[in-house]
């Protein structure tokens, strides 16, 4: 399969700069819904009857809104036993007896057998840090050992189209309003391992392209697309596959890791193909047209 990405490069360009306008657009107008994880918030542990599921407790959480807020939104996951934790907005006195209230109602969850605790965001600002941190150390480390392999221009453009998966996820979480906890942070890394993984498979390819004369730049780059193409998009549908079908059938505890490693898959097989080489080879290109022109 013969394809001409590099003489489409502008096109490629273009569309990744509306997406990060429409992302900066998003970003400074509607934000990111922030969950409990990092606003703080309430958790309630309770005991209830044998049987019950989370799809249960949420469905009757969703009939109260607080401030705006459906609490059937709100993070429930199990523990040990029947018991249940249920993490919340912040609620007042009024408002916790009022969910207490709903769930004795309908579960019989007893009130005085029943923790609530105050969750504060410092987990949720210790997890961000964390995290900046390593991503961080995870690019400074890649540059030098893309550099190391194969030259620091490569190295470079891998990160650009690291930075921009994560940019696209943030900007469909922007636009949906989909509400981000912890997993999110995790989601992210784990997309920064796999778009970095499919950008060097492409990469390589290049290098070793470079080695045969009698082609120019541009038809080596598209032809080590076109050797990894059908690579890269078998992967990336398998790998959807297997997330769609997280986002279908499994439950609520594991969307919140799913759905931005769904888009972010999306978005690492387009950087990958479109961005990543594409940047390196324009880099190229302009160093060589510099050098020539000092010739001249």
């Amino acid at each position: 399969m013969k394809v001409k990405i590099i003489e489409r490069s502008n096109l490629w360009f273009t569309i990744s700069g509306i997406i990060i306008l429409i992302g900066i657009i998003s970003l400074l107008t509607l934000g990111l819904n922030f969950g409990i994880d990092f606003t703080g918030g309430n958790r309630i542990v309770a005991t209830f009857p044998a049987g019950t599921t989370v799809e249960d407790i949420r469905s009757v959480l969703s009939e109260i809104t607080i401030d705006g807020t459906n609490l059937g939104n709100s993070f429930i996951q199990t523990l040990d036993g029947d018991d249940f934790s249920i993490r919340t907005i912040h609620l007042d006195e009024e408002e916790r007896k009022l969910v207490l209230d709903k769930l004795g109602e309908n579960f019989g969850v007893q009130s005085d057998k029943t923790e609530i605790d105050f969750v504060g965001p410092v987990v949720g600002r210790e997890l961000i840090r964390n995290a900046v941190i390593a991503l961080t150390l995870a690019s400074v480390l890649l540059v030098v050992y893309i550099s190391f392999r194969f030259e620091f221009k490569f190295a470079i453009s891998a990160i650009v189209a690291l930075l921009f998966d994560a940019f696209v996820v943030l900007t469909i979480f922007s636009i949906t309003q989909i509400e981000l906890n912890q997993p999110f942070v995790a989601a992210i890394l784990t997309i920064v391992g796999y778009s970095i993984n499919d950008t060097i498979v492409v990469f390589d390819r290049i290098r070793e392209n470079l080695k045969y004369p009698g082609k120019d730049l541009a038809q080596k780059v598209n032809e080590s697309i076109s050797q990894t193409l059908r690579r890269s998009i078998n992967t990336s549908v398998t790998t959807l596959l297997v997330l769609g079908a997280i986002l279908f059938f499994a439950g609520d505890t594991l969307k919140p890791f799913a759905i931005p490693l769904f888009f972010g898959v999306i978005s690492g097989t387009y950087s990958s193909i479109f961005l990543a080489s594409p940047l390196w080879h324009r880099w190229k290109v302009f160093e060589a047209n510099k050098k020539h022109k000092k010739l001249a």
